[in-house]
This record gives structure tokens, C-alpha cells and sequence, in this order.
């Protein structure tokens, strides 16, 4: 399965998919890649600017092209934006995957994120809308994933251990 990542990483923002994703690799002896970070090379602004510039379709177009090139180009450890999950044409590449959702409660994501004004998504009423959020794409980060992972009151390190074990993965 050359050019496929050995794992990729979902979830909500502020859940950790770097950290965890970081932490992972090290551990896998893998090369590391974010999505969103690609994004951000390739435009040379950040994603609350595109969202700005060219509203959320724009961007969403840009981070499709992004996991498609990334799910065949990286066979180390992946991670998505949290919103990647919300295309099918996404999903269905993601189908046969090694996919870890990361998951966290509304408590634990203020916590987290502060729920502040730079995730332009969460810009009015933060708590009702990560609910919001979690309500629209909780089902289908779980359609993607292959194991599920909390996160709540767990450091970086404990979620990925709980991540290696869930996908029986041997570090290097």
C-alpha cells in the first residue's frame, strides 16, 4: 500500500491532531503532514484569511484537492482539518484507511481552544456552535474511522498510545 498514509487523523478542531499526529510519527518512525498546513504553503495566508478572501466554499475546494493529494503522496501519519470529513468525495477516499477519529466534549474543547475569534467558524457563539459543529460531523468522522479515540482529560501522549493500540500499530 505504497503512497498511502499508515494513519490518518480526524476529529474536531483544537482536539490535538497535530500534537497527536507529531507524537506518532516519532513513535512510527514516519514523516508527519497536516492538510491545513499545506493549505497554508501553497496559498501563503492563513485559513481564516481564505475564509475571509473567498468564503468557506473556496477553501473547502482547496482542502479536497489538498487530502487528495496528501492520501496518495504521504505514507506517514496524516492529519485533516476538521472539516475535511464533511465532502463525500473525501470519505470515500478515506474508505480502507487507517483512520483515528479524535474525539472531545464541548467542556474539553473551550478548554482547549479558548473557542476564540481566529477559527473563523466558531466566530459568534462559540459553544453553540462547536456543538453545532459536533452535531453535523460526529457521524461522519465516525463513518470514516477505524477506531475512535477520546481525548478528554488525556495528554498527548496517552491518546497516542490509545491510538497505537486501537490500530495494533508497532512502534519503530
Amino acid at each position: 500500500m505504497s503512497g498511502a498514509p499508515l494513519v490518518v487523523l480526524v476529529g474536531p478542531m483544537g482536539v490535538g491532531k497535530s500534537t497527536v499526529g507529531q507524537l506518532l510519527a516519532g513513535r512510527l518512525g514516519v514523516g508527519y503532514r497536516d492538510t491545513d498546513e499545506d493549505i497554508v504553503s501553497a496559498e501563503g495566508r492563513s485559513i481564516a484569511e481564505i475564509f475571509v478572501d473567498e468564503g468557506e466554499p473556496a477553501f473547502r475546494e482547496r482542502e479536497k484537492n489538498a487530502v487528495r493529494a496528501a492520501l496518495t503522496g504521504h505514507d506517514g501519519v496524516l492529519a485533516l482539518g476538521g472539516g475535511a470529513i464533511l465532502d463525500a468525495d473525501t470519505r470515500a477516499l478515506l474508505a480502507g484507511q487507517r483512520v483515528v477519529y479524535l474525539s472531545m466534549d464541548v467542556e474539553e474543547a473551550v478548554k482547549r481552544t479558548g473557542l476564540n475569534a481566529a477559527r473563523p467558524l466558531l466566530a459568534v457563539n462559540p459553544r453553540k456552535q462547536w456543538r453545532e459543529l459536533m452535531e453535523a460531523r460526529r457521524h461522519l468522522y465516525e463513518e470514516v474511522a477505524a477506531a475512535v479515540v477520546a481525548t478528554d482529560g488525556r495528554t498527548p501522549e496517552e491518546v497516542t498510545q490509545a491510538a497505537l493500540d486501537a490500530l495494533e500499530l508497532k512502534e519503530a
